[in-house]
């Protein structure tokens, strides 16, 4: 029978896969509008579920670019942390859970999501520049969140660094 930590994590495997491919539909619609979109300009008027690129794809289509290239590397990397995190979940063993692949692996979520950080930093300084040259940009990136959530699995994995010390001490005094 299994605990209530398994079932947790299991159920947690379950709506991460779901979380992971939902950001890969849509990073691929994104890409798949964008491609159309340059030969057909109103493909910019619905990238994805509203996302309205038009005035800024008949204005300057480098702009229009860089702003769809700023959002498909925002949502790759968010899908590459929801894939990092599938990972962690099925490699990771309840029995003797502090182990260094998961560890790093935790640790690496933690830079991804500092460098989302980073470009959301950037898509932000981006769609404000374009907004003071008077350019239509319809929404902008919250960017405080990846920051702190960096932040709070960085240490997280510096504990279970630890953890995985404490469990060879114990390993090697029994």
């Amino acid at each position: 029978m299994k605990t209530k930590t398994e079932s947790i994590l299991t159920a947690m495997n379950v709506l991460t896969w779901i979380v992971f491919i939902g950001l890969l539909i849509h990073t691929g619609a994104i890409i798949i509008s964008y491609s159309i979109s340059i030969f057909n300009p109103d493909g910019a008027k619905n990238l994805y579920m509203g996302l309205d690129l038009f005035s800024l794809r008949q204005l300057d289509i480098w702009k229009y670019s860089v702003t769809v290239f700023l959002t498909i590397t925002i949502l790759g990397l968010k899908a590459y942390t929801a894939y990092l995190v599938i990972l962690i979940l099925s490699k990771i063993n309840l029995e003797h859970p502090f182990t260094m692949s998961i560890a790093l692996l935790i640790e690496k979520v933690s830079h991804v999501i500092l460098g989302t950080w980073v470009v959301a930093m950037l898509a932000n300084a981006y769609q404000e520049w374009l907004r003071q040259k008077s350019f239509p940009i319809p929404e902008n990136w919250i960017s405080g969140e990846f920051i702190f959530l960096a932040g709070v699995i960085f240490i997280i994995a510096q504990i279970f660094k630890k953890g995985i010390e404490l469990q060879s001490e114990n390993e090697l005094t029994i």
